[in-house]
């Protein structure tokens, strides 16, 4: 490849990033379903004809985005791994406060999951960016006692996890700290759950 060809990949990526950038700001400040192509072009800087020289639609632009953030999840747990943080609550943990505190994820996810619409392709990449992070939280997830496939119960742990937080993120007459607070306990209980069959108790030890 050419001095010259590098340089036009380099410049393509560094739009396509500025796009992603523009759609993640917006997608944490208004419902997806509200935002089209023009509000992203627009808050890039570009023009709504040329963002699908970058991107075939709002669908790819959203899957992108979502695969940012898993590989910045990815390198999350690694780093906890790296300073022996490898138990099953630590990770859930984790990955619950990301989600309180990237509300762009937040929104992208909610919207696809509620309503399931994605274009085809898009939903291919989804589907593959999905199986990626469930590979990782699987291989994360040799913890367990319970006599179940892990693969099933690596399964139950992500929908749990997410469950949780959309159940609670908006929880009505509780402060950011209230909600936070309650949501991590959650998280400590299906924890525990998943790795020993019971609840924990008072004190946290399950007993």
């Amino acid at each position: 490849m050419s001095t010259f060809q590098k340089l036009r990949k380099a410049e393509r990526e560094t739009r396509k990033n500025l796009i992603i950038d523009a759609a993640l700001e917006l997608f944490s400040q208004k419902e997806f379903h509200k935002i089209g192509m023009r509000d992203i072009a627009k808050r890039a800087g570009i023009s709504a004809a040329a963002i699908y020289r970058y991107f075939p639609g709002r669908d790819d632009i959203f899957v992108e985005a979502l695969v940012r953030h898993m590989q910045t999840v990815e390198r999350m747990f690694e780093k906890k791994v790296a300073s022996g943080q490898t138990s099953l609550e630590e990770l859930a943990m984790a990955s619950v406060d990301y989600l309180l505190e990237n509300e762009s994820v937040f929104q992208m996810m909610g919207h696809f999951m509620i309503t399931g619409q994605i274009q085809t392709k898009a939903m291919e990449r989804y589907n593959a960016m999905q199986r990626q992070f469930l590979n990782l939280l699987e291989r994360f997830n040799n913890q367990s006692e319970l006599e179940i496939d892990n693969r099933l119960v690596t399964h139950a742990i992500y929908a749990s996890i997410i469950g949780v937080v959309m159940a609670f993120k908006k929880y009505p007459g509780r402060s950011p700290d209230e909600i936070k607070r309650h949501i991590h306990r959650l998280t400590r209980i299906v924890s525990s759950m998943f790795t020993t069959g019971k609840m924990p108790g008072r004190n946290g030890s399950g007993e």
